[in-house]
Order: C-alpha cells, then sequence, then structure tokens
C-alpha cells in the first residue's frame, strides 16, 4: 500500500466530504477511493470514516488522523519546493473565514489583491458572524473581531477599531439633538441581534463608566444592515469605526455623545495552534498585517514609514 497516497486521498475525501467528488478530483473511480480509505484502515486497524446511504463523516479518531496527516502533507509540499528551489512561491488552496461586514467592505478587496500576487495560490473566503472551529471545518485563517479565543488556536492581533455612537443628520433633525449620555433613553437604538447584552451598552466618559439601557424595536444580525438602518434614520446605533468611517468623513452620519465610547474592539488574526503553517498562510498573515492599516475606522501598532 502506497502510504502518502493513501493519506492525500484520504485528507481530500474528508475536505470534500465526498468520495465521488474526491474520486473526480483525483483521476480515480469512487470504488477505488473506497478500497484505499478500507486498506487504510486495516492497516491502522481503526475505523476513520462512518459511512451511511446520506452522510460521509470522519470518526473521532479519523478526524485526528485528518489533522496529522493534512500536517504532513503540507510539510512534504514545502519540504519539496525548497529543494527544487522554489521557496519563494506560494501556491496551494487556503481557506480563509471571515466577519460578514467587514469582509464585504474591506476584506474580499484585500484578498483579491493578495491572489494576484500569487498566482498559483487559491483562496477560499468564507463570510460569517460565527465563530467556527477551525480544524473541523478545515480553515486555515480566521479574522475575529473581539470575542474569546478557542482553547485550541492562537491569535495575533492586527488592530482595534473605536466603538461610538452615530446617527444621521436626518434622524437627529427629527427627534432632537442628544446633548447628555442620558438623553439616549429616549431614542430608538438599533442594536446587534443575539448579543448576550442585549440593549444594555457599557460605556467610558468623563463621569467614568456607565451601563445604559437603551429601547429599540428593531435589532438584526447583520453589521451591514445596521449601518444602512441608521443611514435610513431609524435610530442610533454604537458601531464599530471600520464600519462607518467613510459616511462620517462625508457627512452621510455623524458621531454623537463624542466624548463616550464604548471598548475598543479588537481585530486578531487566529490560526489553529500547530507547530506548522503552510507557506500560502504564512504569507497571507504577512500581507494582511501590512494592508489593514489601510482600513478606513481601523489602527495598527505597525510604525508608519
Amino acid at each position: 500500500m502506497d502510504v502518502f497516497r493513501s493519506m492525500q486521498i484520504m485528507v481530500r475525501a474528508i475536505e470534500l466530504g465526498n468520495l465521488s467528488a474526491a474520486a473526480r478530483e483525483l483521476g480515480v473511480t469512487q470504488p477505488t477511493v473506497s478500497k484505499i480509505i478500507a486498506a487504510l484502515e486495516r492497516d491502522l486497524a481503526v475505523r476513520l470514516i462512518e459511512r451511511t446511504t446520506t452522510k460521509f463523516t470522519p470518526t473521532e479518531a479519523g478526524q485526528r488522523f485528518y489533522e496529522r496527516a493534512k500536517q504532513i502533507l503540507e510539510e512534504y509540499a514545502d519540504a519539496r519546493a525548497d529543494a527544487c528551489g522554489l521557496s519563494a512561491q506560494v501556491a496551494g488552496l487556503l481557506r480563509v473565514n471571515a466577519p460578514l461586514g467587514l469582509g464585504e467592505m474591506h476584506l474580499h478587496r484585500i484578498t483579491q489583491c493578495f491572489v494576484r500576487l500569487h498566482p498559483k495560490v487559491e483562496v477560499e473566503l468564507v463570510l460569517n458572524d460565527r465563530f467556527v472551529d477551525l480544524v473541523e471545518e478545515g480553515v486555515d485563517l480566521a479574522i475575529r473581531l473581539g470575542g474569546a479565543l478557542p482553547a485550541s488556536a492562537v491569535a495575533r492581533d492586527l488592530a482595534t477599531s473605536e466603538r461610538f455612537f452615530v446617527a444621521s443628520p436626518d434622524y437627529l433633525a427629527q427627534h432632537g439633538a442628544i446633548e447628555h449620555i442620558d438623553d439616549l433613553q429616549r431614542h430608538e437604538f438599533i442594536r446587534f441581534a443575539w448579543l448576550e447584552s442585549g440593549a444594555t451598552v457599557e460605556v467610558a466618559g468623563p463621569d467614568g463608566s456607565r451601563h445604559i439601557a437603551l429601547r429599540g424595536r428593531y435589532s438584526i444580525n447583520s453589521a451591514l444592515s445596521i449601518r444602512q438602518s441608521v443611514c435610513d434614520g431609524w435610530g442610533i446605533a454604537m458601531t464599530p469605526a471600520w464600519l462607518v468611517q467613510d459616511l462620517l468623513d462625508d457627512g452621510t452620519l455623524v458621531r454623537i455623545l463624542p466624548r463616550w465610547q464604548a471598548a475598543a474592539q479588537t481585530l486578531r488574526l487566529v490560526y489553529p495552534s500547530r507547530r506548522y503553517q503552510p507557506m500560502r498562510a504564512r504569507a497571507f498573515m504577512d500581507y494582511l498585517e501590512s494592508e489593514i492599516e489601510a482600513v478606513p475606522g481601523l489602527t495598527t501598532s505597525r510604525p508608519r514609514c
């Protein structure tokens, strides 16, 4: 049995979640893929895959084997490239997860530029606002905004973004100016749905820290929709600067109570806690760190030239 080839087939079958898809990609038949995985299971004396008529999923042992096998294959590819004098070349598939709003507004453009720079790399950018399991879902890198980190991951801080109250000039003209922190309680507050804090926000200002219970009849689990709702005059919102800085600059929105703000939002690059990172992942991390400082509303600690 060709163990190295068997590992390649096993890894791709798990990543694609389908024997037929793995067979098509590798240029073999589905029965061949099935036989190779079965032979690998016999050699290891452990069941790697659970098969039903509708599902193809790795067992716990299969998932552990997949993680180690993928690392071995990536290390081999890197060693081979180095031996062939290709160590400066970035190639292969990179899976990246990022928040929807930040991804659509800024990160997809940065990612496209990275792909143009490296013709042999392929990037799969998945945008959603949930905290994915990096290992279980085969994600190489995740960009996250605040929140606790999973125990199985390490992180690199990229930037911070201030958080403050904003509103549209039309809304303020209709509902009155907001001059004191207590004035907020008589206004419609648009918030992100499902937050544990609900409509209560903690802010710091000239009078120290305050917990303000705000009211609002509308909440939504989309940063972009909150941005649009504030522009449309539905109410006020507490937003990170990266979401609205362009609108503040052109006067579409205004910052209210500028002496009050919430804790800054931290932008982190998160990746599995393993010793080895493929070259394409390292290259993307470095590129993102160099480009993120150009995003309006984000502040990095990198020294500027």
